[in-house]
């Protein structure tokens, strides 16, 4: 990526707001930092362009920027730990509960919910572009018969849930909203709140949603220099999913939970057409626990699943989220004798409870080590796509830190229909995760007495079938 490398500046050219030269202390700054090329074409810069670069670099901490950069470059290559099957004493496996744990959990969960500990955090900072849409993930419809989009049903649900905490309470008048915050990026921040605007926070209080954005870092070329999108602007992408917890310190808004009295936070990602929302048994599971993070997981469909594992970071270490690309084919297929499971076979997929403690603790020690995963990737640039590099934290990313983490099993069919890919595609469609869901709801009717005006298949071939624990977590699910 020679292009990208500059040793010095153009002649002097044009007068403008800024002189000959731009600012002579900024200057300086970006050649403390190796990234005075941005500044390579300001002799062709119109006055205006001039004053939209000169923000654009003034917008950016350098001294974050480079120590992020160092950090996450030179902890390439460096050995891990060797990863260990995650121990059974960490996992709350399905056929393991019993009627009375469940109802005990939903019951200490709607308890909590309905005194305000719970916030919910939702991922939505992704557009649907290969969904075929450049709308934000959330606005999009899977096509269900009601037309609702995945923010729709997710916010249905939340209500939904208000009101079974409510009826639950012995001071229904008392009970607290849940509080909803949404993180979107640059790409979609405005598309996002429009969408709630317009449909009237689909019957929600404004009040209890909170908007915010996560951060943006800059693309770099293999030698660390930044790349211009175009003349005036430094190209910059999203910090990844685990942007959340610099996002949600920088806004203040652990400080606006804790003002409120939430103990504990739910966070998911927006593409899942069967999130259970704030869902009270694994918010009850979690506080009967007393562990710091938990996360639900589903058994891998098949050694070759393109899933990222839990796994232990050394004997007695902590959990963390091994992506299949670190696995070794040797490693995707052990099998553990004594259970007759794959010994890696917890995916993770992306829906957590921490405690806000320890949101705090992760926020602050993610910050201070300042390590990113590095994506290669074609970079839109003044040189056409050119390639460079992304750096981004996963949202995985604050197991590492955490002194306890329970697993929790939840089945696939019930709770994870990723929609990720076109129609077409061979698996995590709009059209699957429909078919899921309606699927899904139809089994519900027909276990409680119903029947069916219209033909859905209600068995997906070779997966369990359970149904839910109580009535109430039904009416919760049920608002496709």
């Amino acid at each position: 990526m020679k292009e990208e490398m500059v040793v010095g500046l153009s002649a002097p050219g044009p007068v403008g707001r800024w002189g000959a030269a731009p600012p002579q202390a900024l200057l300086e700054r970006m050649k403390d930092y190796g990234q005075e090329g941005a500044f390579a074409l300001w002799d062709d810069l119109s006055p205006e362009d001039r004053e939209l670069l000169v923000r654009d670099i003034e917008s950016i901490d350098l001294s974050r920027i480079d120590r992020i950069i160092r950090r996450s470059l030179g902890s390439q290559g460096m050995p891990l730990p060797a990863v260990e099957p995650v121990p059974e004493s960490n996992v709350s496996k399905v056929e393991d509960r019993s009627a009375e744990d469940k109802e005990r959990w939903w019951k200490k969960g709607l308890k909590a919910i309905s005194e305000g500990k719970l916030a919910v955090v939702l991922l939505a900072g992704g557009q649907g572009t290969r969904l075929g849409s450049s709308d934000p993930k959330g606005c999009f419809n899977i096509g269900l018969p009601s037309g609702k989009s995945l923010f729709q049903l997710q916010a249905e649900r939340i209500l939904c849930l208000q009101k079974l905490a409510a009826q639950s309470s012995e001071s229904p008048s008392n009970t607290v909203p849940i509080h909803w915050y949404i993180m979107t990026s640059p790409f979609t921040d405005a598309a996002t709140r429009k969408f709630f605007e317009t449909r009237r926070y689909f019957g929600l209080d404004a009040d209890q949603v909170t908007f915010f954005q996560q951060g943006t870092l800059p693309c770099v070329s293999a030698d660390c220099r930044f790349i211009m999108e175009t003349p005036y602007r430094v190209a910059k992408a999203p910090d990844g999913n685990g942007g959340v917890y610099a996002a949600l310190k920088s806004k203040k808004l652990m400080e606006d939970m804790s003002a409120r009295g939430v103990k504990y936070v739910d966070c998911y990602g927006v593409d899942n057409a069967l999130v259970r929302v704030a869902d009270p048994t694994f918010l009850g599971y979690f506080i009967e626990k007393g562990v710091s993070s938990a996360a639900k997981v589903v058994r891998k469909a098949y050694p070759q699943e393109n899933v990222g594992v839990f796994v232990q970071r050394g004997r007695g270490g902590p959990l963390s989220v091994v992506e299949y690309s670190e696995m070794d084919a040797a490693m995707t297929t052990e099998i553990n004798q004594s259970t007759g499971r794959l010994r890696y076979c917890w995916s993770n997929i992306c829906l957590h409870m921490f405690t806000l403690d320890f949101l705090n603790q992760v926020a602050n020690s993610l910050e201070k080590d300042s390590v990113y995963h590095l994506a290669e990737k074609k970079i839109p640039s003044i040189h056409g796509y050119t390639t460079g590099l992304k750096l981004e934290q996963f949202i995985f990313d604050a197991f590492t830190y955490s002194p306890s983490t329970a697993l929790f099993e939840v089945m696939r069919e019930e709770e994870f229909a990723p929609v990720k890919n076109a129609n077409g595609a061979t698996y995590d469609t709009p059209d699957s995760a429909k078919l899921m869901l309606l699927r899904l709801h139809s089994r519900w009717v027909v276990a409680a007495g119903g029947f069916l005006t219209h033909s859905v298949p209600l068995y997906m071939t070779g997966l369990q079938i359970l149904y839910p624990g109580s009535v109430n977590q039904v009416r919760y699910q049920a608002a496709a």
